[in-house]
């Protein structure tokens, strides 16, 4: 079982995004439009060593992982006069940092691993870290439903995380390769330049607006380290969705039309 540690948690109170101080804009410095797929900047924190020291495998991450390529929502501070048509699976990520859109209900990250070398790199532990959580916001907040913007290797492993619990903890969980049921696996597991492993966290919570990062610990050849998992210098955002107006892009012509609001965490 994965380990997972709650951080700082700070005031309960959100009148919306940016009203919520753990939600800078993504256009804000620092923030910007990051590639799809690209290579977090974050820094290997190596445990008695210089923070400069490289870790011995090298990582990608995304946080706009859909189910099936298809079911996802975006909480947005704008109504839908003023928000874009849905986009493909693979512009989602240019598509909500242009809206500073939060991820609705829940975040799924992905994380690809693989080492330089021939040597085995040891991945021993994945900690997820909450370091904001507020009331979710209310009046101005709407949610948008991604499922008509839907298309159409590795086998990952797969982990669910509640946010809301009082002491959450990270579950590895049975994934699906085709029609085949891959049972799950807890940690460690083993990677190096041939043996690479995709991790895939799908966080959720039906209470609150989180920010959290996960910190992935390791060894290798008798050095040990922890390496954090971000959006890209910035933690993840998961909002619930509970009770917003929610939109759906639909009819003829297509525009964004009500919907039931959601009643759960999903």
């Amino acid at each position: 079982m994965v380990s997972m540690v709650l951080g700082a948690v700070f005031g309960l109170t959100a009148a919306g995004l940016s009203a919520f101080p753990g939600f800078p804009e993504r256009g804000s410095p620092g923030g910007g439009t990051s590639p799809h797929h690209g290579p977090s900047t974050s820094p290997a924190v190596v445990r008695g060593r210089p923070s400069a020291e490289a870790a011995p495998f090298t990582w990608t991450v995304n946080s706009h992982v859909w189910e099936d390529d298809c079911g996802h929502d975006y909480v947005i501070d704008r109504p839908p006069g003023q928000v874009p048509p849905p986009p493909s699976v693979e512009d989602a990520e240019a598509w909500a940092n242009a809206q500073d859109a939060a991820h609705g209900g829940e975040t799924t990250v992905q994380l690809a691993v693989q080492g330089r070398t021939s040597s085995a790199v040891v991945l021993e532990a994945l900690h997820v870290r909450v370091v904001h959580r507020a009331a979710p916001p209310g009046g101005g907040a709407f949610d948008y439903d991604m499922s008509a913007g839907c298309g159409g290797g590795i086998t990952p492993r797969y982990f669910e995380v509640g946010l809301d619990a009082p002491d959450p903890v990270a579950l590895a969980m049975p994934g699906r390769k085709g029609d085949v049921i891959v049972p799950a696996r807890r940690f460690p597991y083993r990677v190096s330049v041939r043996d690479p492993e995709v991790l895939r966290v799908t966080a959720r919570t039906g209470y609150c607006a989180c920010e959290w990062y996960l910190d992935l610990d390791w060894s290798s050849q008798g050095r040990v380290g922890t390496i954090r998992i971000d959006d890209h210098g910035r933690p993840f955002r998961t909002v619930a969705v509970t009770g917003l107006p929610r939109y759906t892009y639909a009819g003829s012509p297509r525009h964004w039309i009500p919907e039931p609001p959601r009643t759960g965490s999903s």
